[in-house]
């Protein structure tokens, strides 16, 4: 689990670092900022869109070679980035590195599942997504700082040279399984999408990290020009806000297996009251960073029990938990882009608001399962059929 966090805290640093090298990247591709801009958009709607083409792509692989060949392409799209002589070129490169980094998250998550048994698969979900919290509090200031100090190529070699190192680590830590079979063939994989509980499961997912993003997306110019606080203080407030999510996604780690939809829930409710008071605090320093943090501890950090969820609503194969990735991203994309049109029409208090209406449409989405008569204890903690390396993991079906 912790050498598949050090795959995703690579993929995450590489999603994150355009942000961080705006000017500089612009300057040496002779490109405008809101080109740059689109850089990370086209990152995000190629996960979105292209990262489960690529996983049926490896569907047939053995996970670890899976892997492999996933590190190779992302690896590609790094070098391609770090040498492009142009704007065209390193979009190419963006596309690239998304499409792989999606799947890769959806292997990853699906590899997880064969590796535990039931009962613990949140908890060990929640290990290797402190991958995606730690690429948060240290993958995003690290490559900037390199970025800064060697000129934005660095920052994309650097990544490379940490592909490569999580690639070994990958080869050498996890274990040799046969192909997947967590869903079955691609036919069965594909069969469990009729299910309306599984879109139902997914459509939660989208909304939750929606929620936290409306706010993320724009903390920067919410807190210096609402809350006041010096664009000097802004860094310090981002770390603390992911290292609260480090701490967040470790707590939903150890409930999300024994109570999934409990832990979803309260998390939208207490998201829903922390997005609600930063909206309307936002002018006053102390309650605006509780608030602030609190989006952190119970925002993307609800990534075990989403996975958990999905994953006994429909499978544990990869192909689902690349889907599941996209519609994650899919929150993203909606809410960044949505914010963008709410401030333009009602100010940076507005995404807050919006943040607050996608986490009441979260809990509505919750709601179906919260009611349902509870499955019997011995089944309470099944998820979906795997294939496991022990005698303990045997495959199972709920």
């Amino acid at each position: 689990m912790y050498v598949l966090a050090l795959g995703i805290f690579a993929m995450v640093t590489s999603e994150f670092v355009v942000a961080g090298l705006m000017p500089q990247m612009a300057d040496g591709l002779d490109a405008t900022i809101p080109q740059i801009g689109y850089l990370i958009t086209a990152f995000a709607v190629a996960m979105a869109a292209g990262g489960p083409f690529l996983t049926v792509a490896v569907m047939k692989l053995p996970p670890r070679t899976a892997l492999m060949v996933l590190f190779a392409v992302f690896l590609a799209g790094n070098v391609l980035a770090a040498t492009a002589t142009g704007y065209p070129v390193m979009m190419a490169a963006r596309i690239v590195t998304g499409i792989a980094s999606q799947a890769f998250f959806g292997v990853g998550i699906s590899l997880c599942a064969q590796l535990t048994r039931p009962e613990v698969r949140g908890r060990a979900i929640a290990v290797a997504m402190n991958g995606l919290m730690l690429g948060t509090l240290l993958g995003l200031p690290l490559s900037t700082l390199v970025g800064e100090r060697f000129g934005w190529r660095a920052a994309f070699w650097t990544i490379s040279a940490l592909t490569l190192v999580a690639a070994v680590a990958t080869l050498a830590g996890v274990e040799r399984l046969e192909r997947a079979r967590a869903g079955g063939g691609f036919r069965e994989e594909l069969g469990v999408f009729k299910n309306p509980r599984l879109w139902l499961a997914l459509s939660t997912s989208t909304l939750i990290i929606g929620a936290t993003f409306a706010a993320f997306s724009y903390f920067n110019p919410i807190l210096t020009q609402l809350t006041g606080f010096s664009t000097g203080t802004v860094p310090v407030l981002l770390i603390a806000y992911g290292a609260a999510t480090v701490v967040g996604n470790t707590v939903v780690g150890r409930f999300a297996d024994r109570h999934t939809v409990p832990v979803l829930t309260l998390g939208l409710v207490l998201n829903l009251l922390f997005l609600t008071g930063f909206a309307l605090f936002a002018d006053l320093p102390a309650p605006a960073v509780v608030c602030m943090m609190g989006i952190g501890l119970v925002g993307v950090t609800m990534n075990p029990a989403m996975a958990t969820r999905v994953q006994r609503t429909g499978n544990a194969g990869p192909l689902v938990n690349t889907v599941h990735s996209s519609f994650i991203t899919l929150g993203i994309i909606l809410a960044s882009s949505l914010g963008a049109v709410v401030i333009d029409a009602w100010g940076l208090r507005a995404p807050l608001w919006l943040g607050a209406a996608m986490a009441v449409l979260g809990l509505a989405t919750v709601l179906p399962d919260l009611t349902r008569r509870p499955a019997p204890a011995s089944d309470a903690s099944r998820p979906a059929e795997v294939s496991a390396p022990e005698p303990d993991s045997a495959p199972i079906r709920s």
